[in-house]
């Protein structure tokens, strides 16, 4: 039973993340980010750099959705031969 225990444990410590390894990652994305990137300040909170890439990831989100919803309207507008020719773009 105790080697269980300590197998569990071992994989549980294997699966942790380090500090190190999350000032990386939020590194990482405050790179991503174009408002902070574009900011003069260098230094940012973590907690900010999670939230403003909540925020990116929302209006991504919205963008995607407006232009679907354009690309919708666009197919509904144009005859079935050129339709064929945007979906077979679209698919490639």
């Amino acid at each position: 039973m105790s080697s269980r225990r300590s197998r569990s444990r071992q994989s549980a410590s294997n699966s942790r993340i380090t500090d190190d390894q999350i000032n990386d990652l939020v590194s990482k994305l405050h790179q991503l980010l174009p408002e902070i990137r574009n900011s003069h300040s260098d230094k940012v909170s973590a907690a900010k750099v999670l939230q403003e890439t909540c925020n990116y990831i929302r209006s991504l989100h919205r963008e995607v959705d407006d232009l679907s919803e354009r690309l919708s309207e666009l197919l509904a507008t144009t005859d079935n031969a050129q339709a064929a020719v945007i979906r077979s773009l679209l698919m490639q």
